[in-house]
């Protein structure tokens, strides 16, 4: 295929942690008629660095990412790169973060409990500018939004911030206090007072307590509603 036919199909960048997941997307990607892998990475520096050097139209990336907060990552390349349409395909579940990553500058949020099928009407819907969401999310925040803005039925994590959801989450990943300072590049103390917050919001008097409430949930939080736990 000449250069001149790859740059008219709609570039497409990866990133995610999980090899296989990588591989998933690389295959459906390259089977599409109308779409090009422009590239994968497996981290946020590899993708900043990939994507300031050549800016695809989408990048489709993961929240969780280690090392990283996803939902800073989708602020760092809308800064770094405007143009680039962000589609978050994500293990955990839309109720709590598919807003959040809209807010963050994403235009759109797909589980990977989708058929991969899905995925790639995500992209085409994304790369020509509309915001794809599961008709469940958009059904309730077009309810919130006649309701005046509040939102009756929001489950004790989805009052967390997103610094605070992001510990809650690495602590669930094992994570020790100490490793999330250094990913997220803050300081222990403002880390122990996002662990605190979340402890007082979601209601547990210990930390052992929090602690075994975030290992749960990132066990599960693929499969569950955010209120569980």
């Amino acid at each position: 295929m000449s250069s001149d036919a790859i740059r008219e199909k709609t570039q497409v960048f990866v990133v995610d942690k999980h090899p296989a997941i990588r591989e998933i997307l690389r295959e459906k990607v390259e089977e599409h008629p109308e779409l090009h892998l422009e590239g994968v990475a497996e981290s946020s520096q590899g993708a900043l660095s990939r994507i300031g050097d050549r800016p695809p139209d989408v990048a489709v990336l993961e929240i969780s990412l280690g090392e990283a907060d996803g939902l800073a990552l989708i602020q760092r390349i809308r800064s770094q790169a405007p143009d680039v349409r962000i589609l978050v395909f994500s293990k955990y579940n839309e109720d709590l973060y598919a807003e959040r990553a809209i807010e963050a500058g994403a235009s759109g949020y797909v589980m990977k409990t989708e058929d991969t099928d899905e995925v790639m009407r995500a992209i085409e819907l994304v790369s020509e500018g509309q915001v794809f969401l599961s008709r469940h999310v958009a059904s309730r925040i077009l309810s919130r939004l006649v309701r005046g803005g509040s939102d009756t039925e929001t489950s004790p994590l989805g009052k967390l911030t997103d610094r605070e959801l992001t510990v809650f989450r690495k602590i669930g990943e094992g994570n020790s206090v100490r490793q999330i300072a250094d990913q997220l590049d803050l300081n222990r103390k403002t880390i122990e007072t996002y662990r605190r917050r979340a402890k007082e919001k979601l209601g547990h008097e210990t930390v052992e307590a929090l602690l075994r409430h975030a290992v749960q949930w990132v066990e599960q939080g693929a499969r569950d509603k955010v209120d569980t736990g």
